[in-house]
Order: C-alpha cells, then structure tokens, then sequence
C-alpha cells in the first residue's frame, strides 16, 4: 500500500537514501532541507512521486510553517521520519543563546510532530532519529545558558530526543508508533565524516533500519521503545532515560522552551 512518507534532512546521508529506496518502492516522499538548491538535486535523484519542503529547523518559527505547507498539501501524513541532526556547525550558538544541537536534534523534531499529529493516523508512525551517543541532558546547557563542546551537545540531544518518545507514546492513546532509532554507528554521512573523519560504515545499514521501523512488522507495537541497530535488537537507552527525575525536567524543559517561541 502506497504511503506518504516525510523525511526532514534527506538532501543528503542516511535521508536522501532512504527517500530513494522507498520512492523506489512506489511511495510518495516529500522530501525536506534548507537549501532550495540542494532539495532540486536531491528530489531529481530520487525521482518517483516527490515533493520539496524547505525550512532551517534551527528556527522553530520555520518548523511551524513546515508543518503548514505539509497541512496545505495533505490531509493525511502515514510516516514522519525525523532524521534531520547537527553534530558540529560553524555557528553552534543560535542568536538566542541556544545550542544549534537542542534545536534541531531535540526541539524541531518534538514541534513539528506535534504540528502534524492531527494528520498522522492512529496506525501511523514517527521514526526518531537517536544514537549510540547519549549521555544525561544538562537543562541549563538546554536552555542555552551553559556552553557545550559538539560531542557533549549532540549526546544530550540524541538522549532528549528518545526521552520525549518514550514520554510521548506513553501519554497518548490511540497514537501513531513513536520509535527513537540507533540507525548504526559511524555511517558514512557527511556528518560522520566531518565530525570524525572517517569514511565511515555503508549507509544502507541506517536507510534499511529507518524504512523497517517506518513500514515493519516488528516495529508495530513498539510505540515508546528504543532501537540499537547496532546490536540489531530493541534496548534500553540511557539509564537517564530511566530515571523519573532526570525524565520530568527534559519533558518541562523542552515544553517550556517550545511555549517560549508560541
């Protein structure tokens, strides 16, 4: 059954080639980046039933319209895959004092599914990007009042991120599948190879993963769990990611970030 398919940052890495794949099992993609440009190139790659969204996610007011002009096209979204991340950027510190790393890793994601729930249908499904990387998120840090080196900031983000989806799919019912994936460590995506430099590992071992937990049998009923693909099985994240405390700060914190920008 065909599906339409939302894949934020697939200009490029582990995005592009995941549109790809599913455009070429006859799904309809709507593709998203900053860059007008880049989106034509990318959209002419992956060819099929395509359609470009252009927004910086590091501007939440951006996110907003995002979720507009998807709402103006479709009445009906089957997956959303948030797969957009920043690990290292020439300007980390955004003009409000936030880390570019919360904003697009943590709070865009969180935003814009929330702004497309109401089209996301109850067998649907939100595909979260996490990571290998996580460590205990730093709220102040979050709120931009302390600084963080980008390995810091991206592993508190990636643990942010899969905290508000096990959060999420607990507090909803008759939700979308909320997922939080591992897509494999050390991929060979732009982001790896400038953060690491390294060629990194085949990237269809992060495409493969994503269009399982977007489409997949196995993935059906785990709204609310974490996926190492690594270890290739479902797992606990984080123990932070266990701790009740550590979980109601991140929750307030990014809700309260988010009302700020309303």
């Amino acid at each position: 059954m065909t599906k339409t398919i939302l894949i934020t940052g697939s200009t490029d890495g582990i995005g592009l080639l995941t549109a790809k794949k599913l455009a070429a099992e006859g799904h309809n993609v709507l593709l998203h980046g900053r860059n007008k440009s880049k989106l034509e190139s990318a959209a002419a790659a992956v060819g099929g039933a395509v359609e470009i969204y252009a927004a910086d996610l590091s501007d939440l007011s951006a996110v907003r319209e995002l979720a507009e002009n998807v709402r103006a096209k479709h009445y009906r979204l089957d997956v959303l895959i948030n797969n957009a991340g920043v690990l290292k950027a020439p300007q980390a510190v955004l003009a409000n004092g936030q880390d570019i790393r919360f904003v697009v890793n943590t709070l865009a994601p969180y935003l814009l599914t929330e702004l497309l729930l109401p089209i996301i249908p109850a067998n649907g499904r939100v595909v979260n990007l996490s990571s290998a990387a996580q460590a205990p998120v730093n709220i102040k840090a979050m709120q931009g009042d302390v600084p963080l080196a980008d390995m810091e900031a991206y592993a508190q983000s990636k643990l942010a991120i899969t905290i508000w989806t096990q959060e999420w799919a607990k507090s909803q019912a008759d939700a979308p599948v909320m997922v939080a994936v591992n897509p494999g460590s050390l991929l060979a995506s732009k982001m790896v190879q400038e953060g690491f430099g390294v060629t990194g590992n085949d990237m269809n071992i992060g495409a493969d993963i994503l269009i399982d937990a977007a489409l997949g049998a196995r993935f059906a009923d785990a709204s609310g769990a974490y996926f190492d693909n690594d270890s290739g099985a479902f797992a606990n994240p984080h123990a932070a990611a266990l701790d009740t405390d550590h979980v109601a700060d991140v929750m307030s914190t990014i809700k309260g970030l988010i009302a700020k920008t309303g």
